[in-house]
């Protein structure tokens, strides 16, 4: 089975400022471009099988830079529907709610086209993703990638490793770079993670620490 190629879109504004950006269709800063480009030779060096995107353009741009081809839309591979808190920074909910996580809490309500998901919630999307990704592994040699967004890429990966939706706080991503999850010994791990193709290495995924930015 080939491995599952993770990126996370390049930089936004709302990233940088640590805004919580779900359903808001911000584009890629400049800075965020020039991360997408660089995932070029990283991508170049797998055979492609499949490729998803998520429907929002930070995520389309982003692997249109990449040189990612033929990417299907997937819905389901938008970021967590944050409900009330949509353009709401983690230390604006902190003053009302100093205990606040979100992937143990969840979200406030929001509006009716956007009233804010669980994590339970996200991670049964990330269930219905693996499922179309083990199809396409299933039915040609090569790999899988898939652009989308922070959090719901970090449920995704405990989803894909057997951990619950929660546990997906377990894994900072950055913006801009590429994860690798493969298998061993007939069981998923992470091969790979946070990488850019300056911290790359021809035999492997080196790890590579965060920025410290939001997700999302």
């Amino acid at each position: 089975m080939g491995d599952l190629l993770l990126v996370r879109h390049g930089e936004t504004e709302w990233s940088m400022s640590g805004r919580h950006t779900g359903s808001t269709d911000v584009p890629l800063t400049d800075n965020g471009r020039e991360q997408a480009r660089r995932l070029r030779p990283l991508i170049a060096r797998h055979h492609i099988a499949a490729a998803f995107v998520s429907p929002m353009r930070r995520a389309r741009e982003t692997a249109e830079l990449a040189g990612i081809g033929r990417a299907r839309v997937d819905a389901d591979l938008r970021e967590w529907d944050y409900g009330g808190y949509e353009g709401v920074t983690t230390v604006e909910i902190h003053r009302e709610r100093p205990d606040w996580f979100l992937f143990t809490d969840g979200v406030s309500p929001g509006p009716p086209e956007h009233p804010g998901e669980s994590p339970d919630e996200v991670g049964a999307r990330a269930e219905r993703v693996l499922a179309r990704i083990d199809a396409a592994l299933s039915e040609s040699e090569g790999s899988v990638v898939v652009v989308s967004h922070g959090h719901f890429l970090r449920v995704l990966t405990a989803r894909r490793l057997g951990l619950s939706a929660q546990s997906g706080a377990l894994f900072q991503l950055a913006t801009g770079t590429m994860s690798r999850l493969s298998t061993e010994h007939r069981r998923h791990v992470v091969a790979g993670w946070n990488v850019r193709p300056d911290a790359y290495c021809s035999h492997d995924f080196l790890s590579s620490a965060g920025e410290g930015a939001e997700e999302h």
